[in-house]
């Protein structure tokens, strides 16, 4: 069945708030620059300083200390590598393109071909006939009680927290990354095939510099951390208790922006590592407000803030929730179904 975004949007009425939206989807050059200049500068002046501690012999805590707030800058990267991909951090789209490609190499993520997959995340999000467009895979009840044994297996082991935040990060940004995902174009090709050669050439030039084994000592930690991270936000964005999911038949795109898509509320220091990208209800509502005004909107616009909070402590539990049970309409547990 062919998807038409346009046409799905035409069948439901919007909102009559949402055009209030618009004034915050203005990009901003000072305030772009402003977090790129404090962002990549502490991120590469923190891996040098991890790779002087390797190299004279400091302990390795130290090291992943370090690490730990460089992880947190690599998270906040790939935020404003998210908003190059929607054309919103900056208000050109040849700087947009070229800032997001820089952002890119430094998550081991190619610009063009995620872009293409994140935007059929947008307009497939909460679609139960429309999954498997950078989302993370869940299976109906039904589903997983018709499905065979090992099926049953291979999916109770992918949603492992062990393999859904640990093993599954470091595979996506290391290796699922190198090359083009399902439907890629000729654009998407080459920007996998950029990203990959600008990666070899990171990794050629440290070795010649610092050395190899300094290199992995300090890139693959911090990656590690920054892709869990990543992984985390992005699961309790779209997989919480009350979550919308719907048949493509009824499936309702603005239901999806304020059902589907989590507040994450957060500390003021992880609002900030995190871009802010815990409004992901104002961000599924309209995708080209920049991250720096996802706040701003949400304060701004009552409907927004009617949307209950998703707390840390909350966002725990939503680990025991693996299956769509779409006749209690709402996420279960394995256990739940036994």
């Amino acid at each position: 069945m062919s998807f038409n975004p346009v046409l799905v949007v035409a069948k439901v009425e919007k909102p009559q708030w949402y055009q209030a939206t618009a004034k915050y989807a203005q990009r901003d050059t000072p305030t772009a620059l402003r977090q790129l200049l404090t962002t990549l500068l502490p991120y590469l002046l923190l891996l040098a300083l991890m790779a002087q501690t390797v190299r004279y012999g400091y302990p390795y805590g130290i090291t992943l200390a370090l690490g730990v707030a460089a992880a947190a800058l690599l998270t906040r990267i790939f935020i404003l590598f998210h908003d190059c991909t929607h054309g919103s951090f900056l208000p050109s789209p040849r700087w947009n393109r070229n800032v997001g490609y820089l952002c890119g190499i430094l998550t081991f993520t190619a610009f063009h071909d995620w872009r293409r997959s994140h935007a059929g995340h947008h307009i497939t999000a909460g679609d139960l006939d429309r999954r498997g467009m950078g989302d993370i895979t869940t299976m109906t009840v039904e589903e997983y009680l018709a499905a065979p044994p090992l099926q049953r297996f291979s999916y109770r082991l992918y949603r492992h927290p062990l393999i859904l935040l640990g093993v599954g990060p470091l595979y996506y940004f290391l290796l699922r990354n190198r090359y083009p995902s399902p439907g890629a174009k000729k654009m998407d090709f080459i920007s996998v095939v950029i990203t990959n050669l600008a990666i070899a050439g990171i990794i050629v030039a440290a070795s010649l510099t610092v050395g190899l084994k300094t290199y992995l000592l300090v890139q693959l930690p911090v990656l590690m951390m920054a892709a869990t991270a990543g992984v985390w936000l992005f699961y309790n964005q779209h997989q919480f208790e009350g979550v919308y999911w719907a048949r493509h038949d009824t499936w309702d795109p603005w239901r999806v922006a304020m059902e589907g898509a989590s507040y994450y509320q957060l500390p003021k220091l992880l609002e900030w590592v995190t871009g802010n990208i815990g409004f992901h209800h104002v961000h599924h509502t309209r995708p080209g407000i920049p991250n720096y005004r996802l706040q701003e909107c949400y304060e701004a616009i009552p409907e927004l803030q009617a949307v209950k909070p998703l707390t840390i402590r909350k966002s725990m539990g939503s680990l025991q929730l693996n299956l769509y049970d779409e006749r209690q309409r709402k996420l279960v547990s394995f256990r739940s179904v036994k």
